[in-house]
């Protein structure tokens, strides 16, 4: 029976990885996107050469109605809603804590964590028995630096961050009895444009000395995690952020 996988994000980096590993793995896969929609029709086109179906949606995820749409698109075009990669966020970089303005932490808050929460409220309405669903999991995208706390860079990120692991484990337990299971994914040095997006495109190579693996990580490593536990080889697991980082913050 063909699944359904919603990744937001899912443009570039760990969410398009994510979204062409799904569709490998059976999932018929619904990509969420904020600006890029030539990116996200590329990862929609590979999803479907391998014989899925694809959709992509349009939708920024600090504003609650446009994640009403994308979640209301889904149940349209492709059915009830199996898989969640929360995955969609910004990033910032280069900013001591007391430099920070007001403005900057809202939209960091908005996005990452404000954002996050509302789409995974309307996931679990459509996922959880208690409300007729068939159950599900969800996956959310932390980051190393809510637990090395970003300092000189990048503060309100770590924080925003914090958040969605705090949120994780609150999920997890309120929702097993409910068919949900809920874990997050704490990448680390990832290899992906973010870096350069946010003004530091050296900033990769630069700092791999301080992850015990001596390298940055794949988008394809985080993306297999994701899946791994989106499986049933992961039933047994939940409330848990996962580092994917080469050891990075141990």
């Amino acid at each position: 029976m063909t699944k359904i996988l919603l990744v937001t994000g899912a443009s570039r980096g760990i969410g398009a990885a994510t979204a062409r590993l799904g569709a490998a793995a059976g999932y018929d896969v619904a990509l969420g996107y904020a600006q890029d929609a030539a990116a996200a029709e590329t990862v929609a086109a590979d999803v479907r050469k391998v014989g899925r179906r694809a959709i992509t949606i349009k939708a920024d995820v600090s504003k609650p109605a446009e994640i009403a749409a994308m979640f209301a698109r889904v149940d349209k075009e492709l059915g009830t809603l199996d898989a969640f990669l929360n995955n969609a966020g910004i990033f910032a970089l280069g900013q001591r804590f007391a430099d920070i303005s007001l403005a900057d932490l809202e939209r960091m808050i908005a996005t990452n964590l404000t954002g996050a929460f509302v789409a995974n409220q309307e996931a679990v309405r459509r996922m959880s028995t208690r409300t007729g669903g068939k159950g599900g999991v969800i996956v959310n995208l932390s980051s190393m630096a809510a637990r090395l706390g970003g300092p000189f860079d990048c503060v309100h990120y770590a924080a925003s961050k914090g958040g969605v692991e705090s949120m994780t484990v609150g999920m997890a337990k309120e929702l097993a009895g409910e068919g949900i299971r809920v874990n997050g994914l704490r990448p680390g040095l990832i290899d992906t444009d973010i870096h350069a997006r946010a003004g530091q495109p050296e900033r990769l190579k630069k700092n791999a000395a301080s992850v015990p693996l001596g390298r940055g990580g794949t988008a394809e490593e985080v993306a297999e995690a994701a899946l791994w536990l989106m499986s049933d080889k992961a039933a047994y697991i939940t409330g848990v952020t996962i580092d994917v980082a080469g050891g990075r913050g141990i």
